[in-house]
């Protein structure tokens, strides 16, 4: 009983939740920021606490059925190169891990729907969005990493959609940008031997960094408040990443994804100071430490 409980727990990759939580805040910050200013963003974040909570619960709820449905879609696969994961290993039921991962996904969006029609959309985008990565896409060398990088920019928009608009809908691209990255450093996690990906990951990840400077100059605040959390989220990041290059074992590429997928919180932190100050990018990065607790009792590729 307890190995199957911890086996589901593990399909959900408990050190990534965390994440998707940050993606909701960083939007709501920048909603709430937008609707209200930021004098006011506090006191209105807590008049709209229980919205703020369900759009938090659909983003972890959607993420958890994204992981669980992606192992269920590669447990061939893990058969030969993770062996030790739940499904493979026979400790959860391929059939099961499916039924989960679909109830995990139609209580994410209906999450969602109880906060506005524009956040039940949204839901619904992402979902579908999962699926189709999960099925198809991250076969596609290009498509592949698009995909899953705009599972990302449909959850920062989802935090946004908290009053039923969605203003800034072309900062989706940052996260998209991003993830894509991430997924492409990813592709050596097994044999190794990626370099062109991690060149061009690295290239993306400057886009990003240059993209988070220039959104700074759009919102009109001083670098002084941005500079210690891009230094932090680029040190994160490309520390690991030129690790993986020098050394092109699968270790280090793991590594390096790890780093990145948990780096999304400081990516999200930026985006909080940039438009909320620096206090709403201290409530993302509080996030961190549960993330790399968590990170250290679950795989988090």
């Amino acid at each position: 009983m307890m190995s199957k409980l911890k086996g589901y727990i593990q399909l959900t990759r408990p050190a990534n939740l965390p994440t998707a939580v940050a993606d909701i805040v960083a939007g709501v910050a920048v909603s709430l920021t937008l609707m209200h200013g930021v004098e006011d963003a506090a006191a209105m974040a807590s008049a709209h606490v229980g919205s703020i909570l369900l759009l938090c619960l659909a983003s972890v709820l959607l993420y958890a059925s994204g992981v669980v449905l992606n192992d269920y879609f590669d447990r061939n696969v893990d058969a030969i190169e993770r062996p030790e994961r739940p499904i493979p290993s026979g400790v959860i039921p391929s059939r099961s891990a499916l039924a989960f991962g679909l109830v995990l996904m139609c209580l994410g969006v209906l999450s969602a729907v109880m906060v506005s029609v524009l956040s039940g959309v949204l839901a619904l985008f992402l979902a579908l969005t999962i699926l189709l990565y999960d099925a198809a896409g991250k076969r596609h060398v290009l498509f592949g990493p698009l995909t899953m990088g705009a599972c990302r920019g449909l959850n920062l928009l989802l935090g946004m959609s908290l009053f039923g608009e969605v203003a800034l809908w072309w900062m989706a691209v940052i996260p998209i940008l991003y993830i894509g990255a991430v997924t492409l450093v990813s592709r050596g996690e097994v044999n190794g031997q990626n370099r062109s990906h991690i060149t061009l990951a690295f290239f993306m990840y400057l886009g990003v960094i240059a993209s988070l400077w220039g959104l700074m100059f759009y919102a009109g605040i001083s670098f002084i408040y941005l500079i210690p959390f891009l230094i932090v989220f680029a040190a994160m990041v490309l520390i690991p990443l030129w690790r993986a290059y020098k050394n092109n074992s699968p270790a280090n590429i793991r590594k390096a994804v790890k780093a990145g997928v948990i780096s999304l919180i400081l990516l999200d932190a930026c985006i909080a100071v940039i438009f909320a100050g620096w206090t709403a990018g201290l409530s993302i990065v509080l996030l961190l430490p549960a993330s790399l607790f968590l990170a250290k009792q679950f795989a988090v590729t």
